[in-house]
């Protein structure tokens, strides 16, 4: 299964700079890492980056993602939250979210 990090440009270049990450300033904030699901993604685009340019999904498979927990969060749906930094070695793929008519494009997630 594939879970995904949304990164804004400055902090994917810092990631990509340094091979691993703490995450952005909410993960740093709250002591993990905050991924979203396949089904849950574009709500967390919708809630959190409304507008922004210069954003980059990452995906990463959940499979040996250690210490990862599946945790309650919006209307106690669980969200996979990471308790390590994020390598580069766990990234299976980087896309582009380019905005069309003020809305976020999300690649085949499938």
């Amino acid at each position: 299964m594939l879970i995904y990090k949304i990164f804004r440009a400055d902090e994917w270049a810092a990631f990509e700079r340094d091979g691993a990450t703490s995450g952005a300033p909410v993960d740093l904030a709250d002591g993990y890492i905050h991924f979203s699901t396949a089904a849950t993604v574009a709500e967390t685009l919708t809630k959190y980056f409304t507008g922004e340019t210069g954003l980059v999904l990452l995906a990463v498979a959940a499979e040996g993602l250690d210490p990862l927990k599946w945790e309650p969060a919006r209307g106690g749906v669980l969200f996979p939250h990471l308790y390590r930094d994020l390598t580069l070695a766990d990234v299976v793929w980087v896309r582009d979210l380019p905005l069309s008519d003020g809305a976020h494009v999300l690649p085949d997630l499938a």
